[in-house]
């Protein structure tokens, strides 16, 4: 039947609806081709640039790190829990690092990686673990020392260094194992030293080394090393309160692990050396406005004693009277208990020592020859 004038047969629109989606597909197509076509030259991978020799600085840290890696280790601390009637279990407390002191299985590490533990396991660059005793301690210098029953074959001591000599601006490796799987590496710079940190005691420990090399938590225990390799410093403390690396790292001087160390493996302590006498609360001297410290008392016997200090005393109505004042101790000025224990360190029970005294209102020197304080 014809269609009427001006009234369109749906044909029409199948026809006109399936001619535009015929464009649309060959547009798209065409487009597609196009991109391809377009995009064809650069689906090629780029040639590789040489790379060229390393530089120097760049191959001393990679030997560095080859050659002392070996000697850095993983450290768990234990605590034992009862869970039930003789069923004693381990779990873990606390990781750090540490490394290699020398071919007798010594590890040294910070005593904060073990403070509080009942034992503990040292993993090896090898990934062998080994049961670790403690040999001794020092939380005033924040060291401890392990020992483990490893072959002389698995273990590569550090070389030492000096920290005395150090200069502001010289490389610092930072090597540490802080998760027991690998090594990590940082690099910087001395950034200061002669610097003062507390230890978990409280008690300073005096010529830290502060560098830019970032130390994390895990690091803690690990060796700082200088551009040869050797021994400078163990990291152990981050400046910060996000316990995170902030910039400023800090480790205790070689020289101090260099005099302690031998002491706890022969001693299990630190034996300090002492004037022999015993000094008053520093609040007494304030009250009495005398610039120094008071001596209380002297040991009988004792290096003080020998070199005639005079304590504090009572007169014949019982009235206490000021003995000597401590003003000065191996050429360093002392107002407090403190300023005593950091005059004496780096000394030694035998050493003899210039102690400047206030008795009265004259001045005097006397020589005192050290003891040794536990």
């Amino acid at each position: 039947m014809p269609a009427r004038p001006g009234h369109r047969h749906p044909l029409h629109f199948v026809t006109l609806a399936t001619l535009l989606a015929l464009l649309v597909v060959c547009g798209w197509q065409t487009a597609r081709m196009g991109w391809q076509a377009w995009r064809a030259p650069r689906a090629e991978p780029r040639v590789v640039a040489a790379r060229g020799e390393l530089a120097p600085a760049e191959q001393t840290t990679i030997d560095i790190f080859r050659a002392a890696a070996p000697s850095v280790v993983y450290i768990t601390s234990l605590d034992r829990r009862v869970a039930f009637a003789f069923d004693v279990t381990e779990i873990p407390r606390g990781t750090g690092s540490g490394f290699i002191w020398d071919d007798r299985g010594t590890i040294v590490t910070n005593f904060h990686v073990i403070q509080g533990a009942d034992s503990a396991t040292v993993t090896l660059h090898d990934g062998s673990t080994w049961r670790a005793r403690l040999l001794g301690a020092s939380p005033d210098d924040d060291l401890a020392v392990l020992r483990i029953d490893a072959p002389a074959g698995k273990l590569r001591p550090l070389p030492i260094g000096t920290s005395h000599d150090l200069q502001v601006g010289q490389t610092a490796v930072a090597i540490g194992n802080p998760f027991g799987l690998d090594h990590t590496l940082t690099t910087g710079v001395i950034s200061a030293v002669g610097r003062e940190i507390r230890s978990v005691t409280g008690r300073p420990i005096r010529g830290a080394i502060q560098t830019d090399a970032a130390i994390n938590p895990g690091n803690s225990g690990g060796p700082l090393l200088d551009s040869a390799g050797r021994l400078i410093g163990v990291n152990t403390a981050i400046a910060g309160s996000t316990n995170q690396s902030a910039g400023v790292g800090f480790a205790v001087p070689v020289d101090t692990v260099n005099r302690v160390v031998p002491e706890l493996i022969a001693h299990g302590k630190v034996v300090r050396p002492g004037l022999g006498i015993y000094v008053a609360p520093d609040q007494w001297a304030a009250q009495l406005g005398v610039d120094g410290v008071l001596v209380l008392d002297v040991v009988a016997g004792g290096g003080a004693a020998a070199a005639g200090i005079r304590p504090m005393a009572r007169d014949a109505r019982g009235r206490v009277t000021v003995g000597d004042v401590i003003r000065s101790v191996a050429g360093e000025s002392v107002r407090t208990r403190e300023d005593v224990f950091d005059a004496l360190s780096g000394h030694a029970p035998g050493d003899v020592v210039a102690v400047e005294i206030l008795r009265g209102d004259s001045t005097e020197t006397l020589q005192v020859k050290l003891g040794a304080v536990d």
